[in-house]
């Protein structure tokens, strides 16, 4: 069966349409008129083996707040539909990725239950047309629409570009570990029968 998610959201600022296929090869084609993060959202399904396809245009004459936001909201409700009722999932997943002197950890649970705690320390306003505040901002909207709880810890680095990559490919690492159906698993993974 296939877990697949397809969402279009047009809105007076953005014009997005996304699909995700959490069980795919990593195959990314990915335009949000945002180089830096099409770069990231690549790395993401590459390294979650998921199949992501991205086409926004926005307000990037305003600047990329819209863009990145909107997208972290479709990509949080498409993981949503692709997921349904979560049952047989392992439900958690955390990944650990060094790259260079960085090193970070991205630990999730797909409970249903939105948070987010994001501990990333960038020392420059902009990656490439970027902002680097929009991170944060992106993983809150992925977190909300998906119903993640979701940590991201930068435990050590100083390169911004390699924080910002080794938090895309950790949380695609995690979340393919999350999504991963168990065939010991009758349902969902709770007590309370439902997630």
């Amino acid at each position: 069966m296939s877990r697949k998610g397809e969402i279009v959201r047009t809105t007076r600022e953005t014009d997005i349409s996304l699909t995700l296929e959490l069980d795919g090869s990593g195959l990314a084609n990915i335009q949000s008129g945002v180089g830096f993060l099409d770069h990231m959202l690549a790395l993401m399904a590459m390294h979650g083996r998921m199949d992501l396809s991205v086409s926004c245009r926005g307000d990037l004459d305003v600047d990329c707040h819209h863009s990145v936001e909107d997208i972290g909201i479709t990509l949080g409700q498409a993981l949503a539909s692709a997921l349904g009722n979560k049952a047989g999932i392992a439900r958690y997943g955390t990944a650990h990725v060094p790259m260079d002197e960085t090193l970070v950890r991205v630990s999730l649970d797909l409970s249903n239950r939105p948070y987010l705690v994001c501990n990333l320390p960038f020392t420059s306003e902009r990656l490439g047309t970027l902002d680097t505040e929009m991170i944060g901002e992106f993983f809150r909207a992925v977190s909300q629409h998906a119903g993640i709880t979701l940590h991201l810890d930068s435990l050590h680095g100083s390169n911004n570009h390699h924080i910002a990559e080794a938090v895309f490919k950790a949380f695609g690492r995690a979340l393919r570990e999350a999504v991963a159906v168990d065939p010991s698993i009758r349902g969902v993974l709770s007590t309370k029968g439902q997630l």
